[in-house]
């Protein structure tokens, strides 16, 4: 089973390859970042209660389904949880090095037994990156923005 998957790897191409390891990173990263108290992490998140365009950018296309798949792929095979705001927080990150805009959602809901839920989902533009399964479930109860100040310049004429 293991050499199974170690051919698996050893035949992505070497961009795919990049980005699972530098999925892997970010999980890591963000199940950290979990652990911490929710109040000191959300100013990194972005604006609060902001979203970003639903506008697509062609360009952006393949990265995103790229950041989409080395997240869900890695977070099959982290020693430590993984789930929908990890993957999520994981993705925003990938997407911010790349300078590329995304608002993660925080959704409230009741499971089948009438309990109390949580789930949270990445958005850049018009695509889903992490946890649209079941996302429709849920009421949006926070947001937050991340912005790419480098874009909002361009076509601006400083001087």
């Amino acid at each position: 089973m293991m050499i199974k998957k170690i051919k698996s790897y050893l035949g992505l191409d070497r961009t795919m390859k990049l980005f699972l390891i530098e999925a892997y990173f970010y999980l890591g990263w963000a199940r950290i970042l979990k652990k911490m108290p929710f109040v000191k992490i959300a100013p990194s998140l972005g604006e609060h209660m902001m979203e970003t365009t639903y506008d697509t950018n062609d360009n952006d296309k393949r990265t995103l389904y790229n950041v989409s798949q080395a997240i869900h792929m890695m977070s099959r095979y982290t020693f430590w949880e993984s789930q929908c705001l990890v993957k999520a927080i994981a993705a925003m990150k990938m997407l911010e090095k790349r300078e590329i805009e995304s608002t993660l959602y925080l959704g409230a809901g009741k499971d089948d037994h009438g309990a109390f839920t949580a789930h949270a989902w990445l958005r850049s533009g018009p695509y889903y990156i992490s946890g649209s399964d079941g996302m429709e479930n849920f009421t949006v109860v926070s947001k937050f923005a991340k912005k790419n100040s480098l874009k909002h310049l361009e076509g601006e004429n400083y001087g």
